[in-house]
């Protein structure tokens, strides 16, 4: 849970900021054997039944980290098997990203329904009365629910009057709206990798956290230990990310780590504002009957995995991510362009043929968090940035939040066209988006502007956030105020669109899904 500092949290810290430390220090690689003992130290369980277990699971989780696949449990190998292959400042995530590390998976029931002691044994029992199955009968005054005949309906919950009845299901399972986690033969979560689309709201939910993706934190370090220069490209939602860095000391943090310079992904929001602003108004209804928004990566691959005959309908505009990546590397020809976002998703995006020369490493601000902890980087005694970060609009900045990217592009169409009435419809989550795509799809928003954001609440709630979706949303909305201009079609960036929108030709971005 984001904003919550559990055992959890504390032990992805603590992995995140060993691997940076592992990098910054350099050195022999066989030390990460050493890790797990320091992660969990001594020889009493904390959190599980073994200690043994939990140094094997800090195992794994260290080898993602790294960016190395998951280790057999039936095969004997040390933790560092691999390891040196990742030791380079050039590597691509390699498939899976989301990763269940199956012995830590409590092989959670997927769907249950089952009577707790809260039940009274009631005279009206209108559990039983309301099933449409006759699952449940009374036994010694309490309802009890025959589990072979019970079709998980739910019907009885809803007409207990002592909430006595309670409906679970696998964590993961209900959080991932592709239906993509199923059981194994060993009632361990599994994923159907055809349907993922790498959104991370499975990790997320996960309590066990079992369930992990793949980190570039190592790599990153390394590039940044070069002599080749490495910027910052910051998401939106970075606003209120990290506690105690204020807005104004945001460059200066990053550069203590070492990047040479930060620059606003939002600038890249506006781009894409205006890019999708244009499209809209060319295409629709002219040549197509709606046109959905294209920022959200795990989005707009579920409609292109579930929606395929109007998958079309998404916006070809290049994303924020990769225009201020491409907008970055003709600034700075020979850098590289770190990513820094919420998202997991950004992660697969980035690592499309056609988007690697753009966007070189992609974190999650609870990765970088990592990064700040292993430089003990005290952003108290940090000093006041020479420069704002202000190169983008408010409309650029609500990108982050659910409807701020339906927002700004109706926002700069009502600018460029100020006849032009733009009707709006969002949705957040992947099953709401999958609704929404599926009335599209039968005519009932022809015309529309279409946002989907694949996280409840949008980015803010992305699953490397670190802060409460809500207060990181009210950030966001103060850091808006803080730009020096309002609407997208403002940006001094603008010129430049058409040159980064015919950069690099060697694939095909609208059709890349490699």
């Amino acid at each position: 849970m984001r904003g919550l500092y559990s055992s959890k949290t504390k032990i992805r810290h603590q992995i995140f900021t060993e691997v940076a430390r592992f990098a910054y220090e350099g050195g022999d690689y066989s030390k990460f054997e050493t890790l797990p003992y320091k992660i969990i130290p001594g020889e009493i369980s904390t959190y599980r039944e073994s200690i043994f277990l939990e140094r094997a699971i800090v195992g794994e989780r260290l080898r993602l980290a790294m960016g190395l696949p998951l280790l057999s449990a039936s095969e004997q190998a040390p933790i560092s098997t691999g390891v040196e292959e990742s030791m380079v400042d050039e590597k691509f995530y390699a498939p899976p990203l989301i990763n269940i590390i199956k012995f830590a998976c409590h092989s959670c029931p997927e769907k249950r329904v089952f009577v707790s002691d809260g039940c009274q044994g009631c005279l009206e029992h209108p559990c039983t009365e309301v099933c449409p199955k006759g699952a449940i009968s009374i036994q010694h005054g309490k309802s009890v629910i025959d589990d072979e005949k019970c079709i998980k309906c739910g019907k009885c919950k809803s007409a207990c009057p002592y909430n006595a009845i309670i409906k679970q299901e696998r964590p993961c399972a209900a959080a991932c709206g592709m239906k993509a986690i199923h059981s194994d033969e060993h009632g361990r979560a599994e994923i159907d990798y055809d349907k993922c689309v790498s959104c991370g709201m499975c990790l997320v939910s996960c309590p066990f956290s079992a369930i992990v993706d793949k980190s570039q934190i190592f790599q990153t370090i390394k590039a940044i230990q070069s002599d080749t220069p490495v910027y910052a490209a910051v998401a939106p939602a970075v606003a209120g990310q990290f506690a105690g860095l204020p807005s104004n000391k945001i460059r200066n943090a990053f550069k203590a780590l070492g990047f040479a310079d930060v620059v606003e992904v939002a600038v890249g929001a506006d781009l894409c504002t205006v890019e999708e602003a244009k499209d809209f108004m060319e295409e629709v209804p002219a040549k197509q009957p709606f046109m959905a928004t294209s920022c959200c990566p795990a989005w707009s691959m579920m409609a292109k995995k579930n929606f395929p005959t109007i998958a079309s309908n998404i916006s070809m505009a290049l994303t924020p991510m990769v225009l201020t990546g491409r907008l970055t590397k003709k600034q700075n020809p020979g850098c590289k362009v770190v990513f820094i976002g919420p998202c997991a998703a950004k992660k697969l995006e980035a690592s499309r043929r056609s988007i690697r020369s753009d966007i070189d490493f992609v974190l999650t601000f609870e990765e970088v968090a990592g990064m700040f902890s292993a430089k003990e980087v005290d952003f108290a005694t940090l000093s006041e940035d020479d420069e704002k970060l202000s190169f983008s609009s408010a409309d650029g900045r609500g990108f982050a939040v659910s409807g701020g990217v339906a927002k700004a592009v109706v926002n700069a169409i009502s600018k460029l066209d100020p006849e032009r009435e733009v009707k709006v419809a969002n949705a957040q989550g992947l099953d709401e988006c999958a609704k929404l795509l599926r009335m599209a799809k039968a005519g009932k928003y022809d015309g529309y502007l279409l946002e989907g954001m694949a996280c409840p609440g949008g980015c803010v709630a992305g699953a490397g956030t670190i802060n409460v979706p809500d207060k990181s949303a009210m950030e966001v909305l103060k850091s808006k105020k803080e730009t020096t201009f309002e609407g997208s079609v403002e940006t001094p960036f603008i010129s430049a669109l058409s040159t980064l929108e015919n950069m690099y030709h060697e694939f095909d971005y609208k059709n890349d899904n490699t």
